[in-house]
C-alpha cells in the first residue's frame, strides 16, 4: 500500500480535470445512443446487438453526404433512416422469420459490416475535416459540442416522453412487459416489436452521425463494442438515479439518467487511463464495470427479501 503512494503523488490532477469536459461531450454523443439502447434493452425487453453495426452506418452515412456536398444536419437525418432501416431488418428477421432476437440482431450486424464497406467506397475509414465543412459538433470545440448535443439530447427526452404516452408507446411498453398478455388483449406484438427497433436503432445511426463529426472520421469497425457501453450507461444511470430518487423516478428521468450514465462511464474510463493502466485492457475493464452494475439491482433486491424472510421468521 505505502509502494503505491509515490505512484499516485506523480499524477497529475490537473490532467484529469482538464479532461473533463471531453468526457461530458463524449458521454452526451454516446448517451444519445445508450436512449436507443434503453429502448430495447429495457422498455422491449429484447437483447438487440444491431447497434454496434446501426452506429457505424450511421458515421459512414453522415461523413459520404457530407464528402458529397450535403449540408452536415441533413447527413446526419439520413443517418437516422439508415439506422431505422437497420432496426426494420432486425425486427423482419425476428417477428416474419422467426429468429431469435439475438440472432436477429447478430446477422443483420454481420450484413451492415459489408454494407458499411460499400457506403464508404471499400475503405475502413473515411476522414471529414471541421476545417473544411461546417460540423455543427466537433472535438475541436467542446464547448459547442456539449451545448448542441445537450440541446439535441434534451429535445430526444422530450419526444419520447410525449411518444410513449400514446397508445402506440403503451402499446410497446405492453409488449415488453408481457407479450402474451399483450397478444391476448389484441395488441399486435410484432408490429409493437418492429416499430421499437426501428426508433431504437434510427437513434444508434443519429449518434453514430454525430459521432462521427465529433472525431472527425467514419470507420467501420466504430461501432464494435457499442452494446456494452450502452448497457453500462443504462445501468449506471438506472442504479444512480434510483439510489437518488427511488421510486419516484419517471420515465423522463430515467432517460435524463441514461445520459448521465454514459457520462460517468466516460469520466471513470478516463480516470483508468489516467492512472496509467495498459489501454489494452480497456474492454475488459468496460466489462468488469457493466458486470458491476447489472449486480447491484440484484443483490439489492435479494438481500432485501432476505431481511424481508428473516423478519417474517422472526414474527413467527
Amino acid at each position: 500500500m505505502l509502494s503505491l503512494i509515490p505512484v499516485l503523488g506523480a499524477l497529475d490532477v490537473t490532467a484529469l480535470v482538464r479532461a473533463l469536459p471531453g468526457n461530458v461531450s463524449q458521454g452526451l454523443i454516446w448517451g444519445l445512443m445508450s436512449i436507443g439502447v434503453y429502448i430495447t434493452y429495457k422498455i422491449l425487453n429484447f437483447a438487440d446487438l444491431t447497434v454496434d453495426g446501426t452506429l457505424a452506418t450511421g458515421g459512414a452515412v453522415t461523413v459520404m453526404l457530407i464528402l458529397a456536398g450535403y449540408p452536415p444536419v441533413v447527413a446526419v437525418f439520413m443517418a437516422f433512416l439508415a439506422g431505422m432501416t437497420a432496426g426494420f431488418i432486425t425486427g423482419v428477421l425476428h417477428t416474419v422469420f422467426g429468429i431469435p432476437d439475438i440472432l436477429a440482431g447478430i446477422l443483420t450486424q454481420i450484413a451492415l459490416y459489408s454494407i458499411n464497406l460499400n457506403i464508404t467506397g471499400g475503405r475502413a475509414n473515411q476522414a471529414v475535416s471541421v476545417d473544411q465543412f461546417n460540423l455543427f459538433v466537433s472535438l475541436r470545440y467542446i464547448s459547442k459540442t456539449i451545448l448542441v448535443t445537450g440541446l439535441i439530447t434534451a429535445a430526444v427526452i422530450a419526444a419520447l416522453y410525449w411518444f410513449f404516452g400514446t397508445e402506440m408507446g403503451f402499446t410497446i411498453r405492453a409488449t415488453g412487459c408481457n407479450p402474451n398478455m399483450s397478444r391476448a388483449q389484441g395488441i399486435n406484438t410484432s408490429r409493437a416489436k418492429v416499430i421499437a427497433l426501428i426508433f431504437s436503432n434510427g437513434l444508434v445511426g443519429f449518434a453514430g452521425g454525430i459521432l462521427a463529426q465529433y472525431q472527425g472520421n467514419c470507420d467501420v469497425n466504430m461501432g464494435r463494442g457499442a452494446i456494452v457501453i450502452g448497457l453500462a450507461s443504462v445501468i449506471i444511470g438506472e442504479v444512480i438515479g434510483e439510489a437518488i430518487f427511488g421510486n419516484k423516478l419517471n420515465f423522463a428521468a430515467r432517460l435524463l439518467f441514461v445520459s448521465v450514465g454514459s457520462i460517468i462511464y466516460y469520466i471513470v474510463i478516463s480516470f483508468v487511463c489516467w492512472l496509467g493502466l495498459p489501454s489494452i485492457d480497456l474492454k475488459l475493464f468496460s466489462a468488469i464495470v457493466v458486470a458491476v452494475f447489472l449486480a447491484v439491482p440484484y443483490l439489492k433486491g435479494k438481500s432485501k427479501n432476505s431481511y424481508r424472510r428473516a423478519a417474517k421468521g422472526g414474527a413467527r
